[in-house]
């Protein structure tokens, strides 16, 4: 039986029409906000609380903890405000979760003064550097995984979270098919781009989120139970599970965020796909940088990331045969006719304002 779960990025404009980040937004600016919105006892013990307790809700502030000499956070400054959904056995369940969950957030966040947009990677900021530095505490934690080494990179990117999990598999087809969406990651992710700025420009590609981050940051994460069954790999493949509900879960990290959440349902139905397909043989240990900047930055304009998808998305779709979740890959199907992504509409927008904060402002209605 399939279970699912989705983790969404939310990015913002303030009421000054400024793009939201650490260097203008404290983190008590947007707890404010989350303090509005309901807890839900039930959702208990699945979703992770975390050590510093931040992450309470099921929406949460996304930021950079710091850390005293202690051990102990004393601040964490934002980049946003993350929506995780609890787990679905269907993926429209935990798609109208997301939805439900994000109309709450938007109703507040504007009473608040500000707008949800959707972008993937700050379109001003080129780096986050910590301020004050990183004391020693900080720096000797950094060492404990690939992913706190690069911890500053997530500050400026925003993507979802694609959650799945399979009972029937074992460790080892686990870690097999973490490894399988790794490989096909370049052809399954142009269907989320949404990333065309840098430094306040127009990038010179569709998705910068995709391109900086690929080869530090890991495409697909596998929640396992026992570290002996860890793989050694940099970026990591394999997780110690946080809390019971993790164990055995493929988080698939590579997408773009996504305002039109029948996309994100599409995501999951493909990754449904190719869990159950048998045939597509490539595995990766780590992800493959030359071809996922290529991805990013020529999408299905290009022809081997054209093929790429249309073969996995073939597959996906004869494995799901008379499954009801193979129609949700509709959208999916007319990007590839069309060649087209959500970047392309921000792109657009951009070209006839001459603006990214306009380009930006009406993200979620355009895209939704």
């Amino acid at each position: 039986m399939f279970a699912f779960g989705i983790e969404h990025e939310v990015a913002f404009l303030d009421a000054k029409k400024r793009f939201v980040d650490a260097t203008h937004t404290s983190f008590a600016d947007l707890a404010a906000i989350v303090a509005t919105l309901p807890l839900y006892e039930d959702d208990y013990p699945q979703l992770r609380i975390g050590d510093a307790g931040i992450k309470h809700k099921r929406w949460y502030i996304e930021g950079f903890e710091r850390y005293n000499e202690a051990g102990k956070v004393i601040d964490c400054p934002p980049k946003g405000i993350e929506i995780r959904t609890t787990i679905h056995p269907t993926i429209m369940g935990a798609v109208e979760e997301l939805n439900n969950s994000f109309l709450q957030l938007s109703e507040r966040v504007i009473t608040a003064g500000f707008t949800p947009v959707c972008i993937s990677y700050n379109p001003y900021q080129t780096e986050f550097l910590p301020d004050p530095p990183l004391n020693a505490y900080e720096q000797k934690r950094r060492q404990q995984s690939p992913e706190k080494l690069t911890a500053f990179l997530p500050m400026l990117t925003y993507g979802p979270d694609l959650n799945l999990s399979l009972q029937e598999l074992s460790t080892a087809d686990i870690i097999a098919l973490g490894q399988k969406l790794t490989y096909y990651s370049p052809f399954i992710i142009p269907f989320s781009y949404s990333s065309p700025f840098y430094h306040g420009e127009l990038w010179d590609g569709l998705s910068v989120r995709t391109f900086l981050r690929t080869g530090v940051r890991p495409a697909t994460m596998v929640f396992l139970a026992r570290s002996e069954d860890l793989l050694i790999s940099n970026p990591s493949l394999t997780k110690i599970a946080r809390v019971p509900a993790e164990v055995g879960r493929i988080e698939f990290k590579a997408c773009d965020s996504c305002a039109n959440f029948a996309i994100y349902a599409g995501l999951l139905a493909l990754l449904k796909g190719l869990a159950l397909d048998q045939t597509l043989t490539g595995q990766a240990l780590v992800p493959d940088a030359v071809l996922h900047q290529l991805s990013a930055r020529q999408g299905f304009a290009n022809q081997e990331i054209l093929e790429g998808a249309w073969n996995v998305f073939n597959t996906a779709e004869r494995a799901l045969q008379t499954d009801p979740d193979r129609q949700l890959l509709r959208p999916l199907r007319t990007m590839l006719i069309s060649k087209y992504t959500p970047a392309h509409d921000l792109i657009r927008s951009y070209q006839q304002t001459g603006s990214i904060e306009e380009a930006l402002s009406s993200s979620y209605i355009r895209m939704s």
